[in-house]
């Protein structure tokens, strides 16, 4: 009974997958020093009478009855031999492969042989040849491509496709945004710019414990100086505990004009610009309201909608100047925005007054897909009488020039649409101001959602017997002061004043006065 119970059983081994109890092997084999004996089969599983007897049997049972487990091959591609892998590695495209060498070190090295590298820069940027040239220098080219894959460090020719990439995208859209539109002051090709290069935009919510919640899907909208950023959907966070909101300009690292850009693919951030969120209600500028929603400006050309019902946010605008864009939203960095460089003062003796004329400003009033004003203002310019209280002041329209006055197209009003709902507040709209120095450099310019509030003077204009609105706006570099008019009997708005403020400070630094 010992050498059946001792886990040791003869022949064990050489039975199936089931391994079976044998009593006449127990009962062939002798003790050592005793002559073998017959036994009864019966007794083989009771040495002991009552319980012990049954535990015994079932323990043998359990132990020789159940079924070998035999252990599973290892079957993951990461065990798969490394020259199979590079084979597989070697069947991707640029994207692809960039993205298979972020899962791991080992799968980091493979995804960086020179061989797969070179074969992808030579389809992009080999010169094509005639198969006259290709017989005649075949065996010059495969020496060649000995020699380029054995003096190289891994990832040579990785860096060299991206590399290149890079500076074709740039060039290419360095020749959109070449040519300027003596209109507008502004890109001619802006829109297609911004595509060619595969830029898109995102915001990152971070709540007050620290976790970031990013928003990628959003509708762009393109106007004549601006483009309008919206994101809306279902998955908010809760707007309470949010503490700050980041904008970054999201440029993937090999963009590709055949498609759209992957979503998990390589991209690199630009930070724009960050705004506050904590005590929204408080902290910002409310400009309207509908029955859904209510409307909070930040400066630079935020706007955050949020319903009225649950104190939740709805959307956000953001509204940006295409001035820099490009720039702003590819050359800064994770952390850092860009910073552009300063501009070189051109000094002028000649002229007492410089600095002080030849300005020229096209201005755009929308509200979503309704565009209220588009005009242009030629030879603005300022009296050395009016420059005060640190600021020059433009007067672009006045009130007693009522042959400049000007009536906006429609009832101002910003549209803004989710998922589920749309709408439109009243008397809000997005205003664009790009101000032109004299040889037509961009000298202040912004985009940025306004309200239109009741002003408490009443109209002194014989011409407009009507309500005085007004429309302000204010930044570091200046303010725009507009004054309009209510017109009941053709139903339609009139600006009768217009006024920019410019700062002395921005006017010194940019023509080396001391205004």
């Amino acid at each position: 009974m010992a050498a059946g119970g001792g886990g040791a059983f003869p022949g064990a081994a050489e039975v199936g997958p089931w391994r079976r109890f044998a009593p006449a092997a127990v009962a062939a084999a002798p003790r050592p020093g005793r002559a073998a004996e017959p036994r009864n089969r019966s007794r083989s599983f009771s040495a002991r009478p009552g319980k012990c007897s049954g535990t015994v049997n079932a323990g043998i049972k359990s132990l020789y009855l159940t079924p070998s487990i035999k252990p599973r091959p290892n079957t993951c591609i990461e065990s798969m031999p490394s020259e199979m892998l590079t084979k597989i590695f070697s069947y991707l495209d640029a994207v692809s492969l960039l993205s298979v060498g972020c899962v791991n070190k080992h799968f980091y090295h493979l995804a960086n042989d020179n061989g797969i590298w070179l074969k992808i820069y030579s389809s992009c940027f080999q010169p094509k040849r005639t198969i006259r040239e290709m017989k005649s220098e075949q065996t010059e080219t495969v020496s060649l491509g000995c020699t380029v894959l054995h003096d190289r460090k891994p990832g040579y020719w990785k860096k060299e496709y991206i590399f290149k990439q890079i500076a074709a995208v740039k060039t290419r859209v360095m020749q959109l945004v070449k040519p300027v539109d003596s209109y507008t002051g502004v890109p001619c090709k802006a829109k297609e710019a911004i595509k060619a290069s595969g830029l898109s935009w995102i915001i990152v919510l971070k709540d007050k414990n620290g976790k970031e919640h990013v928003m990628e899907k959003a509708d762009l909208s393109f106007k004549d100086t601006s483009v309008a950023i919206l994101w809306y959907g279902t998955n908010w966070p809760c707007l309470d505990i949010l503490s700050t909101l980041k904008l970054f300009g999201l440029m993937p690292l090999l963009p590709d004009q055949s498609r759209a850009p992957r979503k998990n693919g390589p991209r690199r951030r630009s930070f724009i610009a960050e705004y506050h969120l904590a005590n929204l209600t408080e902290s910002s500028v409310a400009i309207g309201a509908d029955k859904l929603v209510q409307l909070f400006s930040l400066n630079p050309g935020l706007l955050v909608g949020v319903w009225k019902d649950k104190n939740e946010i709805a959307f956000v605008l953001v509204s940006l100047h295409y001035h820099q864009l490009l720039e702003r939203s590819t050359l800064g960095s994770a952390t850092v925005q860009y910073d552009p460089p300063p501009s070189e003062p051109v000094l002028d003796d000649v002229d007492p007054e410089y600095g002080l004329h030849g300005y020229n400003m096209h201005l755009d009033i929308h509200g979503g897909s309704c565009t209220y004003l588009c005009e242009k203002f030629r030879s603005l310019f300022c009296r050395r009488g009016d420059v005060a209280n640190g600021y020059l002041r433009l007067t672009v329209v006045s009130f007693k020039d009522n042959t400049k006055h000007l009536p906006l197209i429609g009832t101002l009003g910003l549209s803004w649409e989710t998922d589920v709902f749309k709408g439109n507040v009243k008397d809000c709209c997005v205003m664009d101001v790009t101000l032109l120095d004299e040889i037509g450099r961009p000298f202040w310019c912004f985009s940025a959602p306004v309200c239109m509030e009741l002003s408490s003077k009443a109209s002194s204009l014989f011409d407009y017997m009507g309500h005085i609105y007004t429309i302000d706006y204010t930044d570091s570099e200046g303010k725009v002061c507009v004054e309009l008019v209510w017109l009941e009997e053709t139903k339609e708005y009139f600006i009768v004043n217009l006024v920019l403020y410019i700062s002395t400070k921005k006017v010194n630094n940019w023509y080396g006065t001391n205004y």
